[in-house]
């Protein structure tokens, strides 16, 4: 089954189960995945998509953006693309391109940009923070769902190494949130006060995070 949006057609994949509601989902291949009861007919399923074309639109542009970042090289809030230049000793970055001897040594190096960078940010904001507090343990590690973490228990902060593919001002504001969370172990007014101390444009920042 095909369906066209905007003149463009996209092919339809119809999972019949035993529930009572549809749902529609896009996956990595732009297609369009509808779940629906086993009673449905093809023209049910065809007047639920023009119904939420609207919706199906955001969908696939929403997954295209999320495709596209995932093909792309980011570091500190810029994309570049990778240029292997075997003769080269270092990493180099220029014009919006990223030298490098070989895709290991890539590797090496943007790992050790995570640590560097994300170390100087933590250091440079705890020493912002006037509250009286201990200084947690940072830690960094690969994270789905969360973007930081304070885990009051060790007292420590994880912080997500997926942050290096953005701004500096975004990580700067993650760390600010789970060090308020030291002083405010919620998400009460007065712990977005506190954040809002530190990052006056943090609703800006949180959205661009949710994107």
């Amino acid at each position: 089954m095909k369906f066209e949006i905007d003149g463009i057609s996209y092919e339809v994949v119809i999972e019949k189960k035993n529930n009572k509601n549809s749902y529609i989902r896009i996956k990595d291949d732009l297609k369009i995945y509808v779940s629906a009861s086993k009673w449905s007919t093809k023209k049910d399923i065809e007047r639920m998509l023009r119904d939420n074309v609207d919706a199906l639109k955001k969908m696939i542009q929403k997954k295209q953006a999320h495709l596209e970042k995932n093909n792309s090289f980011f570091y500190l809030g810029q994309s570049y693309d990778i240029i292997e230049v075997s003769i080269m000793d270092d990493i180099e970055l220029e014009d919006g391109r990223i030298y490098t001897p070989s895709m290991k040594k890539l590797e090496k190096w943007y790992q050790k940009q995570i640590e560097t960078v994300f170390a100087e940010h933590y250091q440079e904001q705890c020493h912002r923070f006037q509250e009286d507090i201990v200084v947690p343990t940072l830690k960094i590690r690969t994270m789905k769902t969360r973007w930081g973490v304070y885990n009051k228990k060790n007292h420590s902060i994880t912080l997500n190494s997926h942050l290096i593919e953005y701004s500096t001002e975004k990580l700067d504001y993650v760390i600010i949130h789970e060090l308020s969370h030291i002083i405010h172990f919620d998400h009460s007014s007065s712990f977005w006060g506190l954040v809002s101390k530190y990052c006056p444009n943090y609703k800006q920042i949180r959205k661009e995070l949710k994107e």
